[in-house]
């Protein structure tokens, strides 16, 4: 499939609930050439790629690398490095930053206490514009290269403090990105979009055009906060949290097109900073067009989050078709 036709069909989907899940990251410069897996397939020594991957696993945090916009010389032996650490929970986001000479310095960090955003004061606080990853990784998708790239350059241009990165998920919707310290991502970036979600950052805001989800949460949890959002007209950034995530198993929701049993949804709250309270219902669904899971690869049927209602503590307000691929 072309990737025009690629962009057609994922043009089609809703972006809402589809956002890689990672309460913190940790974000490793690293020049030269990215392979699919760039963790173990780039001139990061792979057994500390590994060794990164392993220390993350089931602690909430994300490992990824980037690098400048720009040309990415096939060179070795690079001298300093930055790394960041970011948390993206609501109310406790932060960002941390310092230069290293050697990458293994990241393997003694105490992965699980910055899954759960204590960071100790390790490091610096990093108190600069806030950070645009944009996904430029052709080899793990062309259209992350074809439609990354350009957007990353375009961004530099501007002044704005961007990073390519090495894989964020939903490569389908490229350009993609996430800006910290929210962590909400984007899908079908353009360069005026990416102006307005950093200028709403440093306002401590968050704007929900093309807005795929924030990483805090899992893709359900996603899908409710931004259909909160929606429903009450709220940007700002950790005005909303979600508290609660129940599992509803099979499937009994009220207006759910899912035979019982065969569709796995979810009962979410999601709290407001002035105490208020909903009750989102998102179902996860395999219906409607199929659509390739990344550019260029075969149709598949679709895994998608439809928030099926929300409703407060006092009844229902609202309900809503909006559907989230996945």
């Amino acid at each position: 499939m072309s990737t025009c036709a690629t962009a057609s069909r994922a043009s089609a989907e809703s972006l809402a609930g589809t956002a890689a899940p990672a309460r913190t990251w940790l974000l490793i410069e690293q020049t030269g050439p990215w392979g699919a897996h760039a963790l173990t397939d780039s001139h990061l020594d792979p057994d500390v790629g590994r060794a990164l991957e392993a220390a993350a696993e089931g602690t909430g945090v994300r490992v990824a690398l980037i690098r400048r916009p720009g040309r990415h010389a096939d060179c070795h032996g690079t001298s300093r490095r930055r790394l960041f650490l970011a948390h993206t929970a609501p109310g406790r986001s932060w960002i941390r930053t310092t230069t290293v000479t050697d990458p293994r310095a990241a393997l003694g960090l105490d992965f699980t206490a910055l899954g759960a955003g204590e960071h100790h004061g390790l490091w610096e606080p990093y108190i600069g514009e806030p950070l645009v990853l944009v996904c430029t990784n052709g080899k793990r998708d062309r259209c992350c290269a074809l439609l990354g790239r350009p957007l990353a350059a375009e961004l530099t241009t501007c002044g704005t403090e961007v990073w390519e990165v090495t894989h964020i998920g939903g490569h389908r919707f490229s350009p993609t990105l996430f800006v910290l310290p929210y962590g909400y991502a984007y899908g079908r970036a353009s360069a005026p979009l990416v102006k307005e979600a950093v200028e709403a950052a440093r306002d401590g805001r968050i704007t929900d055009d093309h807005c795929r989800g924030r990483s805090a949460w899992d893709r359900p949890g996603q899908a409710a906060d931004l259909a909160v959002r929606r429903l009450i007209g709220e940007d700002r950034a950790d005005a909303l949290d979600v508290v609660r995530t129940d599992t509803v198993w099979p499937s009994r929701t009220p207006g759910s097109s899912a035979v019982a049993g065969a569709s796995p949804a979810w009962a979410i709250t999601v709290a407001h900073s002035d105490g208020r309270t909903w009750r989102v219902t998102v179902e996860q669904r395999a219906d409607g067009a199929s659509a390739p899971a990344s550019c260029g690869a075969p149709l598949g049927p679709p895994a998608r989050m439809a928030v099926v209602s929300v409703a407060a503590a006092n009844g229902m307000l609202h309900g809503t078709s909006l559907a989230a691929s996945r």
